[in-house]
């Protein structure tokens, strides 16, 4: 089905983003890629490096080289090294959080969020690549998730070890588009399992289905935090569940077509402003909006979700690709260099950034690609 701003899209795409950050985005001193611009498209010279950055350039390098962008192969092989060499502290500490510049160990801490991501990365390597030791990190990651990860109570996983502070969702969402990615890759009953698991967690803890909500904050039962923070809901989260949940759907054959409504149906009606069509940043579990700002990611998860609707019930999604991709081409991405962004805006329609971050790339990347996918089936 042809959908709006294809050709855009791929311009935006193989013309200027993968090339402006296949020459600009690598640290060719240092290993891995840059952290943060600077709004002219400079290196910005920040004196960190996120694991889930590395993760999430390994996964664009690796689809776009998939999608015929030929050095994509090789650009993510750099970070792949990177990685291995740099963020790993062995089968009982895993992957670090955060390193310095030059690869330092900076913060250790096991967070689950970011190792999701990791398994993402290898996961999509492996499946660009066929690279066997991508398989074998790929099952590395998996065990430490499972030996040290796993919560003493409540189910799921620690979203960091030790956990502080109120017990997430959002962690649980990317590790389960990480088992979905790793099924994919590799076909092994060992992800689809973990991935049944996390689907059954988000059905009986994380989503609410009579409010349509999906909370982000947990105790460490799994029950819904109290006070306000209990109540704080993400339209962008809603929207990318459904397509998660989609995806594994067509993948498993499991029945989820009305949590996948109810995501979409919540977010649609009290998530997207009815003029801009700009999805905010939060709101409350009975809709009202907690901040109309907004930043990239939740426009590309609302295009996700309207391709989840139409591969479920045929729902055209031309409306919601045609505005959320036009207000990201026009407004987000509307930036120079071509190929970077402006990644936050307030309810006002007013940049609120001053660095352009490299961990942007993959939602919008995802998300275009999704819209490639789609147009030009046969």
């Amino acid at each position: 089905m042809p959908l709006p701003h294809r050709d855009a899209v791929h311009r935006w795409m193989f013309q200027s983003a993968l090339p402006w950050w296949a020459a600009h985005g690598l640290d060719r001193v240092h290993g891995g890629y840059v952290e943060q611009m600077t709004m002219d498209g400079r290196d910005a010279a920040v004196a960190f490096k996120r694991t889930r950055v590395t993760a999430r350039q390994i996964y664009v390098f690796s689809h776009g080289y998939m999608l015929g962008f030929e050095p994509g192969a090789e650009l993510a092989r750099h970070g792949v090294d990177f990685l291995v060499s740099k963020t790993w502290n062995g089968p009982d500490n895993g992957f670090a959080r955060k390193l310095t510049r030059e690869g330092g160990n900076l913060d250790p801490t096991p967070d689950l969020y970011d190792i999701a991501f990791v398994l993402f990365a290898f996961s999509w390597f492996h499946r660009a690549t066929g690279d066997k030791d991508a398989r074998d990190w790929m099952h590395r990651t998996a065990d430490f998730i499972e030996t040290h990860m796993r919560a003493p109570s409540g189910g799921g996983f620690l979203h960091e070890f030790p956990a502080m502070n109120w017990r997430q969702q959002n962690p649980h969402m990317h590790l389960t588009e990480a088992c979905l990615a790793a099924f994919e890759a590799t076909g092994e009953v060992r992800f689809s399992n973990l991935l049944k698991e996390l689907i059954g967690l988000f059905q009986t803890r994380f989503f609410d289905m009579k409010s349509q909500t999906l909370a982000e904050y947990f105790t460490a039962d799994l029950r819904r935090a109290p006070g306000d923070d209990g109540r704080i809901v993400e339209p962008g989260h809603q929207f990318e569940w459904s397509w998660i949940l989609n995806q594994s759907r067509k993948l498993l054959g499991l029945d989820l077509a009305r949590e996948i409504r109810a995501l979409a149906g919540f977010a649609e009606r009290h998530g997207v402003e009815e003029t801009t069509c700009v999805t905010f940043n939060q709101v409350r579990d009975d809709g009202m909006p907690i901040d109309k700002g907004s930043r990239t990611w939740p426009n590309t998860e609302r295009i996700k979700s309207a391709i989840a609707l139409f591969e479920l019930d045929a729902v055209d999604p031309t409306n919601a690709v045609r505005s959320s991709a036009g207000l990201l081409l026009d407004r987000y991405l509307a930036h120079s260099p071509r190929g970077t962004w402006i990644d936050a805006f307030d309810a006002g329609g007013n940049p609120v950034v001053t660095t352009i971050p490299a961990s942007t790339f993959y939602h919008v990347f995802l998300a275009f690609a999704e819209v490639l996918r789609v147009s030009d089936a046969r």
